[in-house]
């Protein structure tokens, strides 16, 4: 199958931007793809967001938490991802397992065994075959993540994650590289310290190589 590709890094990496980006490039080129993120994949993903995100939840316990992520996860596997690898389609999707692995194990100090045991269940064993990891000094993020929440018309609509300390979102971040380096053949580590065109000339010539090696 080879066709599922993730998006994934600290907040205000730019993944997200970049995973737009390269939709519309690939959609530019005729290849059949859809674009989905986590949790807010599906409709009963976006309720489940409304709930993780929320800044007036700061007494929600790690285990509700990673459990929620989990509930999403399923829905989105059997109701979006899925389906839609087996009409042969690409999927581009922000944000899958390695964010949980990241978050709430590193993060949260959360059981990494525990984690995959549930994962695997929720996730039906599927697996991303590309990911790329947007990789760039927490303290950059954040302060790019600041100035993108200043824009929100609503202030509580701005992500509860960004709220943590600066000691976690180290933890997420070393997590993630953790990850990296134990999976290479799947992991491609961009520099997101980039210009937003710079990263998306990257992003783009690294997917295609992938999809290319596909034919």
């Amino acid at each position: 199958m080879n066709k599922f590709i993730t998006f994934e890094g600290v907040e205000g990496s730019g993944k997200s931007t970049q995973l737009k980006r390269l939709g519309e490039y690939l959609i530019g080129k005729n290849i059949p793809l859809i674009l989905t993120q986590e949790p807010s994949g599906t409709p009963i993903g976006r309720k489940i967001g409304d709930i993780l995100f929320d800044r007036s939840h700061q007494t929600m316990c790690p285990e509700t938490e990673l459990l929620l992520f989990f509930a999403a996860r399923a829905q989105h596997v059997r109701e979006v991802i899925l389906p839609a690898l087996n009409e042969g389609k690409y999927v581009l999707c922000d944000r899958f397992s390695d964010a949980t692995f990241a978050y709430q194990a590193a993060g949260r100090g959360l059981d990494f065994d525990f984690i995959k045991t549930v994962n695997d269940y929720c996730a039906k064993q599927v697996k991303p075959d590309l990911t790329l990891l947007f990789d760039l000094p927490v303290e950059t993020g954040l302060q790019r993540a600041g100035r993108r929440d200043a824009q929100l018309k609503d202030p509580s609509a701005a992500d509860r994650f960004e709220k943590e300390k600066i000691d976690f979102h180290n933890r997420v971040r070393q997590g993630y590289l953790k990850i990296c380096s134990s999976d290479p053949g799947r992991f491609q580590v961009i520099d997101a310290a980039r210009s937003v065109d710079e990263i998306a000339v990257d992003v783009g010539r690294r997917v295609m190589a992938f999809i290319n090696q596909q034919a």
